[in-house]
């Protein structure tokens, strides 16, 4: 349930039950409307603080730009905080438009600054709140997603007759090998998502009989492309 807006220099927690995906890396797209150049950047960002150094950032590169409007959606599960600001430009006209592309998008740990480059000709509140949606639109469409995933990184040592059956066995659960160390033994550096690892351990136990169980050495998120 979402209890008001989050604009105009507002930060509030709304409930947000439903699953979400993050944007895999930045994206930039521009939109030309009546000469203004609007230049839309987006980038995941996991804090206030991240969606904050990402709007500085943007506003370091186009500094000489007209308006640069911030807006972002962090977090997910029980509870999200959104925040936009027009920069400027007429009171509803830009930050909330766009706000209300980024909340439709399914999008989370989301932070998106829109440049406008003015070109002369005024466009209106209805043509900026049209210009500022689409130019929203653009780079939301544009951007790929992902989502986060726990994992466990883990070490395992070997003997070598196992490895060909282990390597398979790690694919079978979700593994990715990061690494081979080859001396003695051999000494594997193994990532699991959390959720397959039990079963890929009592998969180890089964083929060597228990005599080989992973080293859990960090437990970590990561982004996984969808």
């Amino acid at each position: 349930m979402r209890t008001g807006t989050g604009c105009f220099g507002v930060t509030i927690a709304i409930a947000m039950i439903t699953p979400y995906l993050i944007p895999a890396h930045e994206q930039r797209s521009e939109h030309q409307a009546a000469n203004s150049r609007f230049i839309a950047s987006l980038a995941p960002a996991f804090s206030t603080d991240e969606a904050r150094a990402f709007t500085r950032r943007i506003r370091q590169e186009f500094p000489d730009a007209s308006h640069n409007v911030p807006v972002y959606i962090i977090g997910g599960g029980s509870t999200v905080t959104d925040y936009c600001s027009d920069d400027g430009e007429p009171q509803g006209t830009a930050g909330r438009p766009a706000l209300a592309v980024l909340r439709g998008s399914g999008l989370g740990d989301v932070a998106l600054v829109i440049t406008r480059y003015f070109g002369g000709t005024l466009l209106g509140t209805g043509g900026l709140v049209k210009a500022y949606t689409e130019a929203a639109q653009s780079v939301v469409r544009a951007v790929p997603r992902a989502r986060r995933l726990k994992v466990h990184t883990a070490m395992l040592a070997l003997p070598y007759n196992l490895l060909e059956r282990i390597r398979l066995l790690s694919t079978r659960y979700g593994g990715t090998i990061l690494g081979e160390d080859f001396g003695a033994d051999v000494t594997m550096t193994l990532r699991f998502p959390i959720e397959n690892y039990p079963a890929f351990q009592s998969a180890l136990r089964e083929l060597s009989s228990g005599s080989l169980q992973a080293e859990t050495i960090e437990t970590s998120e990561m982004l996984v492309p969808v």
